[in-house]
């Protein structure tokens, strides 16, 4: 039987868990509050607390799981993402350890002279890092992005990474309706309003969110016009039809190194978009410090995943079954192909996505099959469907995609590394 959550606030001094000292609240929420502790080494940690006491019982679960996925995004390996360290529950509240970064975030340095080239290759490389493992931070702001004690720029706030039906009148984590209202003139048309009623999110959520960010430290304003509350429509409107000042950008960037940047990253269509952040990254000036840097290979591309030896299989990097593997070679059997959609129970796949509480994965939808020949994977959306003594190959609801490239009917081969997604579920394409 669950604990049931009991109040639970820290004074400074305070030992908690028998393990860590409270230093200093760093902030506060109806959700939940970060502190700066200490352990019995004298080492400095930041703990977030999740006020489990301070919500309603039907709104534990979720919390307590998008709590669990925030923490589990903080243990990928990264130089540019805020460490996760360990789990707990204090009083029956969940809390992480984390990382403390004592320099701030972003908006607070960027004023001071911090090396904006160097910050924007760092936090393409922790997007790189992230969108390597199936994850989209969703929330990119300069208050999301910290640094360390050597001014490392850092990505943190995991809390809706992948996270569904993410709405801008929804509460976040600080509980607070005017933190979605800050978080506004960072979203992509898309996330705005879904085409097809949910859209699928895609790493190019991210690159969207990247450009308005870089355009407003670079000049200082946002790109697309003032934000007040009774300005909010023409705000969105301007970013859905690709109409920003570029004149004032041209004023403080004589060279033109970051027109081409933003501009690729604020198209309105996210199949138009710059699709990865590796691309964007690639697109940096070349400045002392960070080209240096760039010899770093991205998360991917050394993990042993990358390497085939007896198959493909496919690893659930944001869901419900977080974790689960399929392995396709020793799924295939006899057959030819295998049918992957939401479990149910009036139809029948080999993969079968467990998502109770989501309706984004349709039940029949999508197909891999392998080619005999070449042994090379491809994924369709959509499956065939007989319908009356008719047969006729029916698409999904939502779509499929791999990496940020929608794949139709005709379909697309796939390669370890590769992130699937469908509705709420990605998976990662993993050799073994």
């Amino acid at each position: 039987m669950a604990t049931v959550p009991e109040r639970c606030v820290f004074d400074c001094g305070e030992i908690f868990d028998n393990a860590y000292r409270i230093e200093k609240p760093l902030g506060e929420g109806s959700f939940g509050a970060v502190y700066k502790v200490t352990d019995a080494q004298n080492r400095v940690y930041a703990v977030k607390l999740l006020k489990l006491w301070a919500v309603s019982t039907s709104e534990c679960q979720q919390l307590r799981a998008r709590f669990t996925m925030e923490f589990e995004t903080g243990r990928i390996k990264s130089n540019y993402l805020v460490h996760s360290y360990s789990y707990g529950e204090v009083k029956g509240n969940p809390y992480m350890l984390m990382e403390y970064c004592p320099n701030g975030d972003l908006r607070k340095y960027a004023s001071h002279g911090i090396d904006l080239v160097r910050a924007a290759y760092e936090i393409l490389s922790g997007l790189n890092d992230l969108h390597a493992c199936g994850k989209v931070h969703r929330d990119l702001k300069p208050e999301n992005v910290l640094l360390r004690s050597d001014y490392t720029a850092v990505l943190t706030d995991f809390g809706i990474s992948g996270d569904r039906n993410k709405r801008m009148t929804e509460r976040n984590f600080n509980g607070k309706p005017s933190q979605v209202f800050g978080t506004i003139p960072y979203m992509p048309p898309e996330q705005v309003n879904p085409p097809r009623g949910q859209a699928t999110v895609l790493p190019t959520t991210d690159i969207f969110s990247f450009g308005v960010m870089f355009y407003e430290m670079l000049t200082g304003v946002l790109p697309f016009g003032e934000l007040r509350e009774d300005t909010v429509y023409q705000y969105l409107a301007n970013g859905k039809n690709g109409v920003w000042d570029r004149q004032r950008l041209r004023r403080v960037d004589p060279g033109g190194s970051w027109l081409p940047i933003i501009e690729g990253c604020l198209v309105p269509d996210y199949k138009q978009r710059l699709q990865t952040a590796a691309q964007v990254r690639d697109m940096l000036p070349h400045t002392s410090g960070v080209r240096s840097a760039m010899a770093e290979q991205p998360v991917a591309a050394q993990k042993s995943f990358m390497n085939v030896r007896n198959g493909l299989a496919l690893r659930v990097m944001q869901g419900e079954e977080y974790g689960k593997v399929y392995y396709l070679d020793q799924m295939l059997g006899g057959k030819h192909l295998i049918t992957m959609g939401r479990r149910n129970t009036d139809c029948s796949n080999i993969i079968d996505i467990q998502e109770e509480q989501s309706r984004y994965i349709s039940r029949r939808h999508c197909t891999l099959e392998k080619d005999v020949h070449t042994g090379t994977w491809f994924i369709r959306d959509g499956q065939w469907q007989n319908t009356g003594g008719w047969g006729e190959w029916k698409l999904s609801l939502n779509g499929t995609y791999v990496n940020s490239t929608e794949v139709g009917e005709n379909g697309m081969a796939i390669h370890p590394g590769d992130i699937i997604s469908i509705g709420d579920a990605k998976l990662r394409v993993e050799g073994y």
